[in-house]
């Protein structure tokens, strides 16, 4: 990553039509390289979001949070219940296993925006119902035997050897029998 100078949206526009930007506005934002592309971004998983990636990262543990309200309990977690609107703070260790709810095949090739390469296809990708937890997860599936990819097959995840503290230490989800 490197930080790259951007002017303000107004100053921008000011220059395109032929202004003179009342100061000179720089802002730094944060880009993380995709090929040729630069992609700026400002972004932060936060306490819990990142006690969750250290935790997988670390441990190959999967961590929840639940709501003091309802119970629910949600992954990756987050600092509020969207329906009790209840600060949640109790971390609970989940399943890394879960049923797969919904997933597609992709089939076609494109450019992937986190790395700037062409995707090789074809992957799938699904939403995951982990054990324990009231939300989905989204992520990859592996499709090698795409006849046990199936709405209601159970899976669990598979982490990458070397994992660096984001989601793609979740290599995929594979189907289990």
């Amino acid at each position: 990553m490197h930080v790259v100078g951007y002017a303000s949206l107004w100053e921008k526009e000011t220059q395109v039509r032929g202004e003179e930007p009342m100061a000179e506005t720089k802002v730094q934002l944060l880009t993380k390289s995709s090929g040729e592309a630069e992609q700026p971004f400002r972004y932060s998983v936060g306490k819990w979001g990142s006690q969750f990636l250290q935790e997988l990262r670390d441990h190959k543990k999967f961590l929840g949070i639940r709501c003091p309200q309802c119970k629910k309990v949600y992954v990756p977690p987050r600092q509020v219940c969207g329906p009790c609107f209840q600060r949640m703070e109790e971390l609970v260790e989940i399943s890394d296993q879960g049923t797969l709810v919904a997933f597609t095949i992709i089939r076609f090739p494109f450019i992937d925006p986190e790395t700037g390469v062409t995707r090789p296809v074809p992957y799938g990708y699904g939403l995951i119902q982990l054990d324990g937890c009231d939300n989905t997860f989204q992520h990859y599936i592996n499709i090698e035997d795409e006849s046990k990819v199936k709405i209601g097959s159970r899976v669990r995840a598979v982490l990458n050897e070397k994992r660096k503290g984001n989601l793609l230490d979740i290599k995929y989800f594979e189907a289990i029998e």
